[in-house]
């Protein structure tokens, strides 16, 4: 197939005049590889700006849109700082729209050398629509105390709407630069605040995790040097959003703490165009690169074989943000595994915000440790057996193993009664490290609940050892007690998007009715057709399914495409779901004015 000079598919990026052409900033940094060895994030841009490398940016179709270099960054970010400082007393909350552009990175690291705490708040395009992206924003900016809001012009209109009923001034990016410029930078000390890092949403209010200078240095620290093993090689692809942690950690300040370039791509334009991601890697030889499993999922449901890809370069293909499912990624394995993707590639890892980022990575070169379980046992027993010969397959299920926990962290997996779980017994999983977030902002409840006196952090999911490897097996919250069995929703969830024999998307699992044995279990299904006939065929084969594979009876509800409400990092939002359930708002594809809906009154789940 033919080729430009750049090494991208003329289909994909057309030639360009070779006066307007920009050149990509390198992979090989030039100066000495530091690994998060810094007190602040203003010391690590400092000695990252002596390098060649920083952040290049690049359009749906993978072709290079522009470029800022670390050296940029700096000199930008601080002569931005400049303006900050008089403009609000150290500390202030600042919330920026989390925007992948250089103007996004230049306000973030403006607020570290301006003691600022920067708060990255959503896109509007990640809510699903106008008014549920208001009243998120509204609770953002409450929560945060935000002193200003910055965001880029097209983005004005919709968050001053949204802001305005509250005394929060609204600027977007030009306007913060026609500020009065002070006389010098205030930035923070290693014993201070970073940022504000919101939780997902997928609770009425989303939570502000504090970040500390400490915190944030030391989970950078143990991911480039323990975690990921960083090489001055190496250099970072993302289409991750920067609200997210995986995003704005991972994928921003992570590779400034170890002058590693990265090649950004916008996550609407993964969206529409996933292959675009692998093309940035193949054409710039990207090493290290992370997605939840639904993204590798989707670049084996849109790949159209028009293009030659090259992806031996790829040694860590991260897994993150969500729970790791083996089957779309065995799929991706073996449909790229001839293209150069590496047998042992994929690197499974397990973290949160409230500990900056990473908790656990799996050692280098592993890939996917598969472990299948008997369910019947684990639920009657809560105990990890390995399946058998005489295991049912309905009740057979595999879970991938998350890595060993980061130096100088400790986790343990504990009951109910705080009594420290052994091998392949499930519990709670709970955390402790100088990654460890403090709490949460201004919100001493859910701190308390959360966070022990001691330094412990109950992260609110289930898992267990299996060795030294810490293996996830889902959100505490979310479980489903039903005849004294312990229901996972997401097996529910799976089994039903396995099982629809037609074009069918997200699905949701919930319990609603009384107490004890008195629930039914919900269970909502995406489909993308109208057609009786096909629905119909849809509610027989998922019904049988969930009967068969999970052994209990569900109530099925087809709706259509777009109901289900997914957080900012793109998780689904089973509790949100549930209310908007409750609520009516839920149309039934089978029968749209016979939808009869349990009150809230009688919801005791």
């Amino acid at each position: 197939m033919s080729r430009v000079s750049g090494g991208i598919n003329e289909k994909i990026m057309p030639k360009v005049d070779v006066e307007t052409a920009i050149s990509a900033l390198p992979t090989l940094s030039g100066v000495p590889l530091r690994l998060g060895d810094f007190d602040t994030l203003g010391d690590a841009l400092d000695y990252a700006a002596t390098a060649a490398t920083g952040l290049n940016y690049f359009d749906g179709r993978a072709r290079l849109k522009s470029t800022l270099s670390y050296s940029e960054l700096q000199s930008k970010a601080k002569a931005m700082a400049m303006r900050l400082v008089p403009f609000a007393e150290k500390n202030a909350r600042i919330g920026i729209a989390a925007v992948s552009t250089p103007e996004f990175a230049i306000m973030f690291f403006a607020c570290q050398y301006a003691g600022l705490v920067a708060a990255p708040v959503p896109l509007p395009v990640t809510l699903g629509g106008r008014s549920s992206y208001e009243r998120q924003l509204q609770r953002m900016a409450d929560t945060g105390d935000f002193h200003a809001l910055f965001c880029p012009d097209s983005m004005e209109p919709i968050m001053r709407s949204a802001l305005n009923d509250q005394a929060i001034p609204v600027m977007t990016f030009e306007s913060v630069e026609t500020l009065p410029a002070g006389k010098k930078l205030r930035p923070f000390g290693k014993d201070d605040l970073c940022y504000i890092q919101y939780s997902s949403g997928s609770s009425s209010s989303p939570k502000g995790i504090i970040g500390t200078q400490s915190s944030v240095c030391a989970n950078c620290h143990g991911i480039t040097k323990y975690g990921l093993e960083v090489k001055d090689t190496d250099r970072a692809t993302s289409w991750l959003p920067l609200y997210h942690d995986m995003g704005l950690i991972g994928f921003l300040i992570a590779p400034v703490v170890s002058q590693m370039t990265v090649d950004f791509m916008d996550p609407q334009d993964f969206t529409r165009r996933p292959i675009s991601w692998l093309q940035v890697i193949s054409d710039n030889k990207g090493t290290l690169s992370y997605s939840p499993t639904f993204g590798y999922e989707l670049c084996v449901r849109r790949w159209r074989d028009d293009r030659e890809l090259d992806l031996s370069s790829w040694r860590a293909a991260g897994i993150g943000g969500d729970m790791v499912r083996p089957e779309p990624l065995s799929s991706f394995e073996e449909l790229f595994g001839p293209m150069g993707f590496g047998n042992g590639a994929f690197t499974p890892s397990y973290g949160l915000a409230e500990t900056t980022l990473a908790a656990t990575f799996t050692p280098m070169g592993q890939g996917l440790l598969k472990h299948t379980i008997d369910m019947a046992r684990y639920t009657r027993t809560s105990e990890a057996v390995e399946a058998s010969d005489l295991t049912r397959e309905e009740d057979r299920r595999t879970f991938v193993a998350c890595g060993k926990v980061l130096p100088g962290h400790k986790i343990e997996i504990r009951d109910f009664d705080d009594n420290v779980l052994g091998e392949k017994k499930v519990g709670r999983v709970c955390l402790r490290g100088p990654s460890v977030s403090p709490g949460y902002f201004r919100n001493s409840q859910a701190t308390e609940a959360a966070f022990s006196k001691d330094g412990w952090l109950d992260t609110g999911d289930a898992g267990y050892w299996l060795d030294d490897q810490l293996v996830v097996t889902g959100r505490y919250k979310d479980l489903i007690l039903w005849h004294g069995r312990n229901i996972w929703p997401q097996d529910i969830e799976w089994a039903a998007q396995a099982a629809a024999p037609h074009r069918c998307g997200r699905a949701c699992a919930f319990a609603i009715g009384g107490a004890g044995d008195e629930k039914d279990i919900m269970l909502l299904l995406e489909c993308r057709t109208r057609d009786e006939k096909l629905l119909d065929e849809i509610y027989t084969a998922v019904t049988a399914a969930i009967r068969l594979e999970v052994g209990v009876p569900v109530r099925l509800m087809l709706v259509p495409k777009s109901t289900m409400i997914i957080t900012s990092s793109g998780k689904l939002s089973r509790a949100r779901v549930k209310a908007k359930f409750l609520e009516g708002a839920i149309i039934d594809l089978q029968s749209p004015e016979k939808l009869t809906v349990v009150p809230k009154s009688g919801d005791a789940s």
